[in-house]
C-alpha cells in the first residue's frame, strides 16, 4: 500500500507547513499541498488551516513507494521511460490505491518525479515520467503541443483488408445511467479526433486483425472508440463491446475471466503503447521490449476453445 499513515512528535509548537518543510524537505507549496489534501491529522482528524500551528503527537499520510522489480528501458538525466505492464494503473486514483506505476517513478527518480501522461490500467506499453519538476513542465507542455508521437498496436475483430483513418469528433459521456461509455462519437458536439490505422496481419483461422495505430490527437478513450466505431472492437474490451450489464459487472469486478472471454474475446484489452518519439528538445526514439504479437498464442487458444 502506497500511502501510510506515520506518527510524529513536534516538540516545540510551530506552523504547520513550516514542520513539514523542515521534516520531509518540501517547498512552501508542496508543503501547503499535503494539508490541503487533508495528508496532515491531528488527534485523528484532518488539518486544513494551513496557517494553524501543531505541537505535541500529529499523522502524516505519504505516499511511500513500493517496489516490485520494474526497472525503466529508458533513463536520461531528465526522464523514465516505462514498459507498463497491463493491469497497473499509472497514478493511484484514491488513498487506497494499491501499487502502481508511481510506484516505480518515485522509488527510482525520488518525491519530485512524475508521470507526465497516462495510458488505461488494462493498456500495455510506454508510459513517460519527469524526474523533476522543470522537466515535468516541460514534458506535459511538449505533449499539449504534440511533439510527442506515439503509436500503439492493437488486436482486433474481423478482417480488415487496408490502411484505413478514422476522422470523428468525441464527446465524453456524462450520464452513466444508460452506458458505461467513457465517450462517444459526435459529429456535432464532439472535439476533433484523427487516428490512422495500418494492418499488419490477418489472422484467417481466428478472425483477428493486428493494427498499427497512431493517433494524430489525444483524447480519452480515442482508439477504442474509433475501432467501435468502425465495427471493429479492440478484443477484450469490456467497455464498448459489451451489454450494460455485462460492462457493469466488469466495473464493479465481479466479472470472472472466464465470462470476460466469452463476451470479449480476451481476458484484457489486447491494446499496447508501442514506440515513442519526442521531437523537441534532444530528440528520443523508445520502441517497447514487450513482444505484443505474443499475444497471438493467447488469442488462439480462448478462439480454438470457443470464445
Amino acid at each position: 500500500m502506497p500511502f501510510v499513515r506515520e506518527r510524529y512528535f513536534v516538540e516545540e509548537e510551530t506552523l504547520a507547513f513550516l514542520y513539514i518543510m523542515r521534516r520531509f524537505g518540501m517547498r512552501q507549496g508542496e508543503a501547503q499541498r499535503v494539508i490541503d489534501r487533508e495528508r496532515l491529522l491531528v488527534n485523528g482528524r484532518p488539518m486544513t488551516n494551513k496557517s494553524a500551528r501543531i505541537q505535541g503527537e500529529i499523522e502524516m499520510v505519504r505516499f511511500v513507494p513500493e517496489h516490485r522489480g520494474n526497472h525503466p528501458i529508458f533513463v536520461t538525466p531528465d526522464l523514465l521511460v516505462f514498459d507498463k505492464p497491463s493491469g497497473i494503473l499509472v497514478h493511484p486514483n484514491k488513498a487506497q490505491s494499491p501499487y502502481t506505476l508511481l510506484d516505480e517513478i518515485r522509488h527510482h527518480s525520488g518525491s519530485d518525479a512524475n508521470a507526465v501522461h497516462r495510458i488505461d490500467q488494462e493498456t500495455s506499453g510506454l508510459v513517460v515520467a519527469s524526474r523533476h519538476k522543470r522537466a515535468e513542465t516541460q514534458l506535459k507542455g511538449a505533449f499539449e503541443r504534440r511533439a510527442v508521437h506515439k503509436t500503439y498496436l492493437a488486436w482486433v475483430d474481423g478482417r480488415i483488408e487496408r490502411d484505413f483513418d478514422v476522422d470523428a469528433p468525441i464527446r465524453v459521456n456524462q450520464d452513466y445511467r444508460h452506458t458505461k461509455h467513457k465517450v462517444f462519437i459526435d459529429p456535432q458536439g464532439g472535439k476533433p479526433a484523427q487516428t490512422r490505422f495500418e494492418v499488419l496481419e490477418y489472422d484467417p483461422l481466428h478472425d483477428a486483425t493486428l493494427l498499427r495505430c497512431r493517433p494524430l490527437t489525444g483524447r480519452t478513450h480515442q482508439i477504442r472508440i474509433h475501432l467501435f466505431h468502425v465495427k471493429h472492437p479492440i478484443l477484450g474490451d469490456p467497455i464498448y463491446t459489451t451489454t450494460f450489464d455485462v460492462t457493469t459487472a466488469y466495473l464493479e469486478g465481479e466479472l470472472t475471466s472466464e465470462e470476460r472471454r466469452r463476451h470479449t474475446g480476451a481476458d484484457r484489452l489486447l491494446l499496447h503503447a508501442q514506440t515513442l518519439e519526442l521531437t523537441c528538445g534532444n530528440p528520443i526514439f523508445v520502441e517497447s521490449r514487450f513482444d505484443f504479437g505474443s499475444l497471438r498464442e493467447k488469442i488462439y487458444a480462448e478462439r480454438v476453445l470457443g470464445y
